[in-house]
Parts: C-alpha cells; sequence; structure tokens
C-alpha cells in the first residue's frame, strides 16, 4: 500500500484497535505507521468487517481467495489520500473524473470506481482510438493493437480482473455505474490511470518539446527541421 501522507509504496504492518460491535458489525481502527524517515506519520482507517480476537488482540477474517472480510475501510487520518499531481497536458474532461475519483476514494470506494472507470473510457476513446461500445472489448482492443508497453499492458488488463467484469456485468457497458468493488478495485484503477497518463500525455509532450527545441537549433544553422 501507499502511505497517504507522503504516497511512499511499503508493506505494512498495522495494528488493529477494536472498537464496539452494533447490528452493521464490528468496529475497529487500523494504524499503519509509514517507514519513510522523511514522513513517519501514521495513517488511521475506520474499518467495518468481521474479527477475531486472539491473545486480546483483534485480527481481521480473511475469506476464500485471501480477501480481508470487510464492509468498508474509510481513512480518518489523513483525511484523503495524497496523489501525484495531475500532469497538466491531460485533457480537462479526463481530468475532471480524475480528480472526483481520487477525492472520494475513501469515502466511497464504489463512487471512486465508477468515475475511474468512465475517465479509463474516456481516456480509451479519445487518444488510443478504440472504437468498441463496451469498456471491457475497449481494454481488449487496446491490448490487442499491441502499442502499449507489456507492464503498462498487464496493468490495464489486471483492471478486468480485479474488477471481476464477469461477476458484475454492468461494469461491461456502464462506467458511470455504481456497482460493487472489488478490495483495492478503486485505488488500483486510479494507479492505472496515472501509468496512462504518463504514456499517452507527458512521455509524447516531453518527446514534442525536445524535438521542437533541436528545431530551433536545426534553423540557426540553416539545416531542415525534423518532422
Amino acid at each position: 500500500m501507499k502511505c497517504a501522507h507522503c504516497l511512499v509504496e511499503f508493506h505494512p504492518k498495522k495494528v488493529i484497535h477494536g472498537l464496539t460491535e452494533d447490528k452493521e458489525g464490528q468496529w475497529a481502527i487500523e494504524e499503519f505507521y509509514c517507514p519513510n524517515p522523511d514522513c513517519n506519520r501514521v495513517n488511521f482507517y475506520l474499518v467495518n468487517g468481521r474479527f477475531q480476537i486472539l491473545n486480546g488482540q483483534w485480527h481481521l477474517y480473511y475469506k476464500a481467495g485471501n480477501a480481508e472480510d470487510i464492509k468498508s475501510r474509510v481513512i480518518i487520518r489523513p483525511k484523503s489520500i495524497s496523489r501525484t499531481p495531475i500532469p497538466t497536458v491531460v485533457p480537462d474532461p479526463i481530468k475532471e473524473d480524475y480528480l472526483e475519483a481520487c477525492l472520494v476514494l475513501y469515502d466511497s470506494p464504489k463512487a471512486s470506481a465508477a468515475l475511474s472507470r468512465r475517465c479509463l473510457q474516456q481516456l480509451l476513446i479519445l487518444s488510443a482510438g478504440v472504437k468498441k461500445r463496451d469498456l471491457f472489448d475497449q481494454i481488449q482492443e487496446v491490448l490487442d493493437s499491441k502499442k502499449l508497453p507489456p507492464l503498462l499492458a498487464q496493468s490495464i488488463d489486471a483492471i478486468r480482473s480485479i474488477g471481476n467484469f464477469a461477476a458484475h456485468p454492468s461494469k461491461n457497458t456502464s462506467t458511470g455505474e455504481i456497482v460493487p468493488v472489488e478490495p483495492n478495485e478503486a485505488e488500483w484503477n486510479l494507479e492505472v490511470l496515472e501509468m496512462l497518463f504518463d504514456h499517452y500525455y507527458v512521455q509524447p509532450d516531453l518527446a514534442q518539446k525536445k524535438i521542437d527545441k533541436l528545431n530551433i537549433k536545426l534553423g540557426t544553422m540553416g539545416k531542415p527541421p525534423i518532422r
């Protein structure tokens, strides 16, 4: 996971502080300390789920497939997760959905995932030139084009696996619909979008700026520009 303060990735060693139980289930606070020496701040999450108490300590139950048996996990410190600033070259419609998906990530992972899926669909249509109608097929279309670096192709393909499109077919056709999300799906969508921003917008922009700078130099030497 990433520290919500500094964005450094780490393997968390969490401490669970049991609180209480009501008709919605058991409640606890998860505590993660960031190991980054430049940060070393604590992250707190309010968790509603199923716990077991062993030797006086609360521990989460795990379902089949090693998935945590939780109903909700909401960050309470810091209030909202930090993200890498979005590049200015990203088109405004895509930027707006991405920023809103970040804003609601921990208050409503379902809403965040819906917004990020819609953002992904817009990106694939506008920048990858896909023609298919459904998001599942659009992802397959861009994978079949072989135009993505292998790691990025693997990452975007994982969106369908993590999102479990087969179990929730509405994700295929209505990317803005609020539907159940799998554990970590909402945050993974944002991370893949950030990688796609770099591929489709940041790197081409940097390359064009280098070409423009070189063309100015060639012009002063009386040589034809690079096209």
